[in-house]
């Protein structure tokens, strides 16, 4: 199976670490972010790996690169001359999906419990073209899903922007999940991204294609994750890999 990690972020959140690494270098319980999600992608299965680069891009070659690939094959997504935004960096590495399969994509500084074999298997067995996985956590943005979990909408509960293909969509109507950074994807959907430029964002992609194709939610029980996007999280995420 195959997946795409997404490293390529400046992980501005993460100041003064990242002003010397990648997001994905930073230690977590002794080990870089990229460890902990290369572990975990291998532990289910996945043995091809995309990983986009961009801030010192070097270090994380050199990384995977000093551990053998970690036995299996990982390639590269180079995003050195522009940084490509979620849609994006997923178009660009579209190339390694050549095998007509869905696969996985998995930022680089989400902990979770999540079983990803399983998430596999359930995206396989719909008839959705993507699989986001989403929870009930406190944020200021959401994806709206209709009663049958298919993606309807987007708010922005701090601005109240709305983004969706419904007209005047209500999003009293609707579940609001926020998004973990997680999702299943098929390769069609490159299909609908030959009319988008070079950079474009993954949730603008969603909310484009959400009234042609299904794009579903899943919410896992007993779900733990944990963003490792701040300097505040360090020590949550130390304790969360204690406990796991």
């Amino acid at each position: 199976m195959k997946a795409l990690i997404f490293a390529a972020g400046l992980g501005t959140r993460l100041k003064p670490l990242t002003d010397s690494m990648p997001k994905a270098m930073v230690p977590v319980a002794g080990k870089p972010l990229l460890w902990h999600t290369i572990q975990k992608l291998k532990s289910a299965g996945f043995d091809e790996i995309i990983i986009n680069v961009h801030h010192f891009a070097e270090q994380i070659i050199d990384y995977v690169q000093a551990n053998d690939s970690f036995g299996i094959r990982i390639e590269f997504s180079d995003e050195r001359n522009q940084l490509l935004d979620t849609g994006g960096g997923i178009k660009k590495a579209s190339w390694f999906f050549d095998d007509d399969k869905p696969f996985l994509i998995h930022n680089v500084d989400i902990l979770s419990n999540i079983d990803l074999r399983n998430l596999y298997k359930i995206h396989t067995k719909s008839n959705s073209i993507a699989t986001l996985v989403v929870s009930r956590r406190e944020t200021s943005r959401y994806f709206l899903f209709d009663e049958n979990n298919r993606l309807e909408g987007w708010i922005n509960e701090k601005t109240g922007e709305i983004k969706s293909p419904v007209a005047r969509l209500n999003p009293i109507n609707y579940r609001k999940l926020a998004f973990s950074g997680i999702h299943v994807v098929d390769p069609a959907i490159f299909h609908y991204m030959t009319d988008f430029p070079e950079k474009f964002s993954i949730v603008d992609f969603y909310l484009s294609l959400c009234n042609k194709e299904n794009i579903t939610g899943f919410e896992p029980e007993n779900l733990s994750m944990i963003d490792v996007g701040k300097l505040e999280s360090l020590d949550e995420a130390e304790r969360f890999l204690r406990l796991d």
